[in-house]
Parts: structure tokens; C-alpha cells; sequence
């Protein structure tokens, strides 16, 4: 009964200690140039608990037979590893992550895996607004 005890207290305490988590949204358009100029459109969602997050992000390119650009639609999830401060106004991060892709053409479809990785820096421009 006392481990139980402890358990408990200690588990209060971890969460009651535990820091803010962040997440944000993103939608997206832009634009694709090979073989033809086309517009992309997509949306990032991500998150994270001091020196853990994650992010997922889609994006959709539409088919333009008469140019024969084919439609392109990804989805890629990522876990990032950052410092838990910026450290001289930057705060570095690593990502790793892998998703699909499915690039269409008329009748014509294909599907594949892919992975990445990645690094980088953070730097904070005013508020909680950083750019990477």
C-alpha cells in the first residue's frame, strides 16, 4: 500500500512539474514549376514538449493533362530533437521522418515510400514566432 502511495505522489508530482506543450497549424499555397507551373496547396500541423515534437504536413498538386504535369499528393511525419533553449538567439533542432507520395497522370498512378532527415536552426523573431 505504501509503493502505491508512492506511485501516486510521484506521478502528481512529474505532471504537475511537467512543462507547457506547444502545437501550431499551418496551411499553405505555392506553386510547383517542372514540368508546368501549377499551384500547391497544404497544410502542416506540429507540436512539442520542450527538447520532443512532432510534425505531419500534406500537400496536394493538381493534374494539367494538356501540359502533361501530373498530380503529385504527399504526406510526411517527422519527430524533431531540439534544444530545450536557444542558445546565442538560435536554437538548433534534428528531424527524422518518413511518408508517401502518390504522382498521377491520366490512368496512369504510382505510389512510394520515402524518408528523410534533416537539421537546422530556430530563431525567434518576436513572440513565439520563429523562422527556420
Amino acid at each position: 500500500m505504501r509503493i502505491a502511495r508512492s506511485l501516486v505522489l510521484a506521478a502528481g508530482l512529474l505532471l504537475a512539474a511537467a512543462p507547457q506543450a506547444l502545437a501550431d497549424v499551418t496551411f499553405f499555397i505555392g506553386s510547383t514549376s517542372t514540368p508546368a507551373a501549377r499551384q500547391v496547396r497544404g497544410f502542416a500541423i506540429g507540436g512539442g514538449i520542450l527538447v520532443l515534437g512532432f510534425e505531419f504536413e500534406y500537400s496536394d498538386t493538381r493534374e494539367s493533362p494538356e501540359d502533361a504535369a501530373p498530380s503529385l499528393r504527399t504526406g510526411m511525419g517527422n519527430i524533431l530533437f531540439q534544444t530545450p533553449v536557444a542558445i546565442a538567439g538560435f536554437q538548433p533542432y534534428f528531424t527524422t521522418g518518413a511518408g508517401g507520395y502518390r504522382e498521377s497522370l491520366g490512368d496512369e498512378s504510382e505510389t512510394q515510400l520515402g524518408g528523410n532527415a534533416g537539421g537546422g536552426v530556430k530563431v525567434r523573431l518576436a513572440g513565439p514566432l520563429r523562422v527556420r
